[in-house]
């Protein structure tokens, strides 16, 4: 955890395995999908009003107009779309089908895809992360790791790493949103490391005040996880016991 070797580990051969852009691509759209909520709209909506076309011969267009003396032009438009508060178009229907699929195997194939884009130090640097010419991926350090519970230490690890320069390129780096961005959340950092263990027992109360690390069990480790915003090559620190637990993670390689 100090940034010095302590012994040598013979990688899975899922960290070989060709990168398909593609693949990953699609593998991290069907699995944010998932998330998309079903919206609808008022079947009446745009539609309770009085107004009605007059038709033709009257030398103006046939939008429909509100009856009644309320105004003082009898021709205010209404009902049809592009006229104020009236109906949409195509509103939006729960009965869309909003989860995007996809086949076991090239899931299965994108998650070796992904893994292998983090063993690559120019698909790592070209994703805009921070790192030494001397770094060697993918980082793998001691099981103690798990057990740090102070952020203190996890800092310490960090700059023992020799990946802090990537912690504050995440920290200062805000992108605030514009249109349609979600209400209350002006700011979006960057991502930065992802920490893979076998077992939380500590490290994601450690590393979750760190701004862009993101702690994850090997168990419910995903695409999006390794290559979020469809991006393959995030920095990633693995414990020792999850590199050994990969096997039991992925199956074995296809068949």
């Amino acid at each position: 955890m100090e940034g010095k070797p302590v012994g040598k580990l013979e990688l899975p051969p899922y960290f070989e395995s060709p990168v398909r852009l593609d693949l990953i691509r699609r593998a991290v759209v069907a699995i944010q999908s998932g998330a998309f909520q079903p919206q609808g709209r008022d079947p009446m909506a745009g539609k309770r009003t009085t107004a009605e076309s007059i038709g033709v011969g009257h030398a103006m267009s046939r939008v429909p107009r509100v009856k009644g003396d309320r105004y003082p032009r009898g021709n205010l438009a209404g009902f049809a779309p592009g006229t104020v508060k009236g109906r949409l178009t195509w509103p939006p229907v729960t009965s869309r089908t909003l989860r995007k699929k996809i086949n076991r195997k090239e899931i299965k194939q994108a998650m070796f895809s992904a893994l292998a884009a983090t063993s690559s130090y120019e698909l790592v640097r070209l994703r805009g992360h921070r790192l030494p010419s001397e770094c060697e991926l993918p980082l793998i350090v001691s099981d103690e790791v798990e057990q740090v519970t102070k952020s203190s230490d996890a800092i310490k690890i960090l700059k023992g790493l020799k990946i802090w320069d990537d912690i504050e390129r995440a920290s200062k780096t805000r992108y605030r949103g514009g249109r349609g961005s979600t209400r209350g959340r002006p700011m979006k950092h960057p991502v930065s490391a992802l920490m893979i263990v076998e077992k939380k027992q500590g490290a994601q109360r450690a590393f979750r005040n760190i701004t862009g690390v993101t702690v994850v069990n090997v168990a419910s480790l995903n695409v999006n996880d390794l290559a979020p915003g469809t991006h393959p090559g995030r920095l990633t620190i693995w414990s020792q016991s999850a590199i050994k637990s990969l096997d039991s993670r992925l199956g074995g390689p296809l068949k």
